[in-house]
């Protein structure tokens, strides 16, 4: 583990033009991407921009980072796709098979900015996503023969030409000045988004932080993608309680704002991460490893996936924690405390729990 740069990384631009650009981290930058089958990438879409339809090699979870605008989904053998109206703090889940396309709509005043992390153990490539585009200049059309396309699409092979080849761009492109595209249905968005800054609380801490977690009961699709989710806001120098995943998953983590310090302990005790984050950054927490996060004084807010769908945890700290189920007798042999330091110990955080406000 030792050997492992776990250090946090910001995303690379992949492609893009006028109608926006898309970002990726790679595992050449982040090692355990390739380690732990995960991907992450970032798609920033200008006024007017349209992420052309695409399907991509691996399950994920999108989360809205910024700005409003739609989202076309086509499911597995459905008929007819989905237009979703999405906007900062959606998260859907995308298993795979699913073709996409997004747009940020023309009068929008900023960019839409989405967010992908997934599971890539069934992709191309350990650690990173592969993205198969309908249309454009890398179209896998462009690759078949006009024969074939004429044949697939019934049409004559000159008009199979003209279809496959006008659309120069790659990936993303910039809508025409007065083109409209599908306007979204309320029906079309149930059970396919949430709205992690409008959802139920599960933990709330005056002046601690917030917690929403995305599972099956609030966001079913997440069981057909392998993967649970949560969004964490925490108050200035306020403190993440040390603890891990106790079911062998990943925990990768996108700092959306703020800044803080992050430290990670592994196996043998030893720190294998000390550093400070801010936003932007991406980092992955080996598996079994303890993960305590401070925030600065302008507070840390972050958006995680953990690589199984009803994630569990466990705290080595607050009232919630393993030391306060533990009896007193083995909290003193273990410490090779005194009685009155086990005492004092265990009489501290009766009330926190996960998050600690500053003193």
């Amino acid at each position: 583990m030792a050997s492992v740069d776990l250090t946090p990384r910001q995303a690379r631009k992949a492609y893009g033009g006028d109608g926006g650009t898309y970002y990726e981290w790679s595992p050449a930058d982040l090692p355990m991407l390739e380690l732990a089958n995960i991907g992450g990438a970032k798609l920033s879409l200008n006024a007017g921009g349209l992420a052309l339809p695409s399907f991509s090699d691996s399950g994920k979870v999108a989360y809205v980072l910024q700005g409003k605008g739609t989202c076309g989904i086509v499911l597995p053998e459905a008929s007819k796709e989905k237009v979703i109206a999405v906007k900062e703090g959606d998260a859907l889940a995308l298993p795979f098979g699913v073709v996409t396309w997004w747009h940020n709509l023309p009068e929008s005043t900023m960019e839409l900015v989405i967010l992908f992390l997934g599971d890539t153990s069934k992709a191309h490539k350990a650690g990173q996503f592969t993205n198969m585009q309908l249309t454009g200049a890398t179209g896998i059309f462009t690759g078949f023969s006009t024969e074939f396309v004429g044949r697939a699409w019934d049409l004559a092979e000159s008009d199979a030409v003209k279809l496959v080849s006008s659309q120069p761009a790659s990936g993303i492109v910039k809508i025409k000045s007065g083109q409209k595209l599908p306007e979204p249905s309320a029906a079309d968005r149930e059970g396919m988004a949430l709205n992690c800054l409008e959802a139920p609380l599960d933990v709330d801490i005056k002046n601690g932080g917030r917690v929403v977690v995305l599972n099956t009961a609030n966001l079913p699709m997440v069981k057909e993608v392998g993967l649970g989710a949560d969004l964490v806001r925490i108050d200035g120098h306020s403190m993440c309680s040390p603890g891990f995943s106790c079911d062998s998953a990943y925990q990768v983590t996108y700092f959306i704002r703020g800044s803080g310090r992050v430290q990670v302990v592994g196996a043998d005790g030893k720190r294998v991460l000390d550093t400070h984050v801010e936003g932007g950054n991406l980092f992955i927490v080996p598996r079994f490893c303890v993960v305590s996060k401070i925030a600065d004084a302008s507070g840390l807010q972050w958006f995680s996936i953990i690589t199984t769908p009803n994630p569990i945890f466990s705290h080595l700290a607050g009232k919630t924690s393993v030391w306060k189920a533990i009896s007193p007798e083995v909290l003193e042999a273990s410490f090779n405390a005194t009685p009155e330091m086990e005492k004092l110990f265990r009489s501290k955080r009766l009330d926190s729990e996960i998050f600690f406000a500053p003193n």
